[in-house]
């Protein structure tokens, strides 16, 4: 939390798990704001992310859960920037990153990724982006980003529980 007074933890009980259609959980001013952000997030998404790393990787257990070649040769941050600005210019038709999501909920199982990262890293995101793009990130927009990003925490969580309840049963899943 930042003196403004943003809120950056989720309402537990507000996101539906597991399901990529958002349009009745995120509000059309929420998600005109951070698709109105893709611009900002397109110029400085690698700033924001690296910002990000700076501030999880305080945690020594969280930055032992990633390639340290791909932080230091800027391939983690620049792919997390690209998501980033997916996700803000799909904000709208979500749908349009079902595989995308698959594939990075793959990701954050093979690297032990829990539902108690999820918090770290809305604390090191969304005071990142402020740090970076400074008086354009209003307390609007990281409030309109802070549950844009529980939104899909939540599909994310969702789907990690599922590849891991399949993997622990020798299923495989389609979702």
């Amino acid at each position: 939390m930042v003196a403004s007074g943003v809120r950056y933890h989720r309402d537990r009980d507000r996101y539906p798990v597991g399901d990529l259609v958002m349009s009745s959980v995120l509000s059309a001013e929420v998600k005109t704001i951070v698709n109105a952000t893709a611009p900002a997030i397109q110029q400085h998404g690698v700033a924001i992310t690296t910002r990000m790393y700076e501030r999880l990787f305080v945690d020594p257990s969280v930055k032992a859960m990633f390639d340290d070649a791909a932080q230091e040769s800027g391939e983690q941050p620049r792919r997390l920037a690209a998501a980033i600005l997916a996700y803000a210019q799909n904000i709208e038709k979500i749908e349009n990153l079902t595989a995308p999501v698959m594939r990075m909920a793959a990701r954050h199982v093979e690297a032990g990724v829990k539902p108690e990262h999820y918090p770290m890293v809305a604390d090191a995101l969304l005071p990142a982006i402020r740090d970076v793009l400074g008086e354009a990130a209003t307390d609007e927009v990281l409030s309109a980003w802070g549950e844009a990003y529980w939104a899909l925490a939540e599909i994310l969580i969702g789907k990690e529980a599922a590849l891991n309840v399949a993997a622990s049963d020798g299923s495989t899943t389609e979702q």
